[in-house]
Formats: C-alpha cells, sequence, structure tokens
C-alpha cells in the first residue's frame, strides 16, 4: 500500500511522540488503498453460514458488516401452523446448541397464557437440564473457540466433556440433541433409574477437567496475546445494542436473568454471576468458564434437593390421560384421541417471557386467538442481537483479530436467522 507521509506522522512514527491512535486521518488515505473483501459465508469460523463484508486498509480493518440470511428457516412462521402441543418440536431446533432453553422458554409463554401451576419436580428437573445444557453450549465455545486460535487440544477437551452431558441427555430423552423434552404443563418423561448416578459422576469430573483447561490456556502467553484487548466492546455500547448473557456480563455489569427475574423456581439456588473487567475476548472466555462452575454448583444442589411428585402437570386441558386409562376408559380414549390430533386450546391473549440462555436473554412473544395454534410467534434470540456488535468490536482492529472476538460472541446461525 502506499503510504503518504507528512511531517507530523514520520514523528509519531519514530516515537518522537506518542499519540493513543496511530491510525491515519480519513483525509489522508486514497481511495485506493481500500478494499472490500468477503469473509463466508461458507468459512469454517464463522460457526455456520454468516458472511462478513470487511473494509481494509492495509491490515486494518475499517468497517465490517455481518450479513446474514443464509440459514433463514421461516420456524416463527412455520410455529402458526403447528399446534401449541407441537410447538417445542419447532422452536428446540433454533438454537441447537442450546435446545432445552429454546423448549422451556416457549413452554413457560404458553403455560402463563394458560395459567396452569408446574408440580416442583418438573420444575426441578427443568432447571437441572437447562443448566446441564448450559455447561454443553459454553464447552463448545470453548472448544471452537480454542480451535479457531491454534489450540487444537482444547477443542478435543471441550467436546470430551460435553459428550458425557449428551450422553445423559439421550438416556433421559431420547436423543442427544434436539430433544423437544420440556414440554407444555412440565417435562416429557421423568429422569431415568440410576440418574443420581450420572450426576455424581459428572460432578466429580468436571472440577479437575475445568483445571485443565486453565492449565491450558489461562496463563497461555499466545492465548493471551490473541485474546486480550482484543474485540473490546464496552457496557454502554452493550445496554445500546442490546447485547445480553456472557458478552454483557464481560464488561462487568451483572446482568443475568436468573437473578433479575428468576423463573421455574431458580431463585431457590445459590450461585454467582461471574463478571469480567475490560470487555475484551479474554474476559468473554473466562466469563464462560466461571459460568460452568456456577452451573455446577446449581446441578448439585439440583441432585440434592430434587424433589419428589409428578413431573407434569395434572390439569386436563393439557396433559393426555395415563397409558393404563386408555385400555380401560373410553371417555380417556376419547380424550386421548382429540389432544393428539387437534392440540388443547389457550386462551385469548398476548405474553412474552424471557431466560437466561447461554448467549443472553431468550424471549418468546405468543398471540393467542383462542385456538390450539399461535395467532404469531416472535422470537428474541440472544445470537440476533449480539451479533451486532461485530462492526463495534473490529472498528480500526487488525484483520487477524477477525476471528478471535468473533468466536469469542459464540453466535449460532440457527438463532439468528430462524
Amino acid at each position: 500500500m502506499k503510504l503518504h507521509e507528512t511531517g507530523d506522522r514520520l514523528i509519531e512514527q519514530l516515537g518522537t511522540r506518542i499519540v493513543d491512535d496511530v491510525l491515519y486521518e480519513q483525509e489522508e488515505i486514497d481511495e485506493d488503498d481500500r478494499m472490500i473483501i468477503n469473509m463466508g459465508p461458507q468459512h469454517p469460523s464463522t460457526h455456520g453460514v454468516l458472511r462478513l463484508q470487511i473494509e481494509l486498509e492495509g491490515e486494518i480493518v475499517r468497517r465490517i458488516k455481518p450479513i446474514i440470511g443464509y440459514l433463514h428457516t421461516g420456524m416463527e412462521k412455520t410455529a402458526e401452523t403447528l399446534t401449541f402441543m407441537q410447538g417445542t418440536t419447532n422452536v428446540t431446533r433454533m438454537d441447537y446448541l442450546a435446545p432445552l432453553h429454546n423448549e422451556l422458554c416457549f413452554s413457560l409463554a404458553v403455560e402463563q397464557l394458560l395459567a396452569i401451576d408446574i408440580p416442583p419436580r418438573a420444575q426441578a428437573i427443568r432447571i437441572l437440564m437447562t443448566e446441564m445444557n448450559r455447561i454443553a453450549s459454553h464447552l463448545v465455545a470453548l472448544a471452537t473457540n480454542g480451535m479457531d486460535l491454534g489450540a487444537l487440544s482444547m477443542m478435543m477437551y471441550g467436546f470430551r466433556e460435553r459428550e458425557m452431558i449428551l450422553a445423559f441427555f439421550e438416556k433421559t430423552t431420547g436423543l442427544r440433541m434436539n430433544n423437544n423434552y420440556i414440554r407444555v404443563g412440565g417435562v416429557a418423561a421423568d429422569l431415568p433409574d440410576g440418574w443420581q448416578g450420572d450426576i455424581e459422576e459428572f460432578l466429580e469430573t468436571m472440577p479437575p477437567r475445568l483445571a485443565q483447561y486453565d492449565d491450558l490456556l489461562m496463563a497461555n502467553p499466545i492465548w493471551l496475546r490473541r485474546t486480550r484487548d482484543v474485540g473490546v466492546i464496552t457496557a454502554e455500547e452493550c445496554l445500546a445494542y442490546s447485547i445480553t448473557g456472557p458478552s454483557l456480563r464481560a464488561t462487568g455489569l451483572a446482568h443475568d436473568l436468573r437473578k433479575a427475574a428468576p423463573y421455574s423456581g431458580i431463585e431457590q439456588y445459590e450461585f454467582d454471576i461471574p463478571v469480567g473487567q475490560r470487555g475484551d475476548s479474554y474476559d468473554r472466555y473466562r466469563v464462560k468458564v466461571h459460568e460452568i462452575e456456577e452451573s455446577l454448583k446449581i446441578i448439585k444442589q439440583g441432585l440434592e434437593t430434587m424433589p419428589s411428585g409428578d413431573y407434569k402437570t395434572d390439569d386436563r386441558k393439557v396433559t393426555p390421560p395415563p397409558r393404563k386409562r386408555i385400555d380401560e376408559s373410553m371417555e380417556a380414549l376419547i380424550h386421548h384421541f382429540k389432544i393428539y390430533t387437534e392440540g388443547f386450546k389457550v386462551p385469548e391473549g398476548e405474553a412474552y417471557v424471557a431466560i437466561e440462555s447461554p448467549r443472553g436473554e431468550l424471549g418468546c412473544y405468543i398471540v393467542s386467538d383462542g385456538g390450539s395454534k399461535p395467532l404469531r410467534m416472535h422470537t428474541r434470540a440472544p445470537s440476533f442481537a449480539n451479533i451486532q456488535a461485530i462492526p463495534i468490536m473490529l472498528a480500526d482492529s487488525l484483520i487477524a483479530d477477525t476471528i478471535a472476538a468473533l468466536a469469542s460472541l459464540d453466535p449460532v446461525m440457527g438463532d439468528v436467522d430462524r
């Protein structure tokens, strides 16, 4: 790139005068010195199909624009064609790294319209499963973040522990992903026999594994150079762009919906909200590690205090009769047939419920006209809001920092496009 040095600029370059910003003034740059490149949408480090349009001046990113829509599935519109009972099957596919959070958010919104009470055991199971899901999601974030910056061991470590969680999910729900386990009125099935042993083994395994992660990354000079003061965003900018979750907490603001607006009885559990200080990629990585530790505390309390009782409501409006009753009663058989073919009707009204997903505030807005299908449904997806941080984080930074900053945001493109 041809440079047009001025005498004043040479003083700065030779170190005679120290300034905060060594970048050229806008008017000094020839348009020929800038170029626009496209990164993605099929790029391994964009964590899905995301296209970044980057305006470069040498190695400096002057402007960057995320272009989305390559994974659009129309799930929100599809929801209007499905009954409320079928809704969880749809929403579980939005954020494919946090399917149980999507199911819980949808179920809570419908239950608010139905005005039904959920049994304590069902609520405790929901918290247990969603916190397990939070750990699994953060493990993928740490693993892929490590891989993006060349720490391949972190990739293997992260997926090794995640496998334990997915095995438990498969044992409990029948599926490793897209579980459709949390349903309106409770959960699809009770915890399997011997679940306590599985959870105890997981709780014993994770702390030493987290120490391995710290040994690998926390003081690694290469990791520090690639993540410290990279992709910085302030708390004010987060609030202005509705950025939530670990990215917000990394700036030092302790906002977590599990504390600010508790749901499913999570206020009964003791845990802290980890925060960072600088709002850079390193702080976002550390917040996720500490959040895994806090989720382990919640899971342990769930194990020790799991109440007995039903795992779903006995309200006949939403719950089909037990299998045994179908063989004994014609009315029960008709009830079972109608609820699975027509679905249950939800009173007219609208509801918005938000929960804390691994990526931030996940909200579900539902409008019902009194029928068995939503009139409208909209999801407030945390990845959609968080991805707006990319132009702020990367303006006037090196192109080499793009991957580090993007990976630390932990976006899921299915959550963005819906």
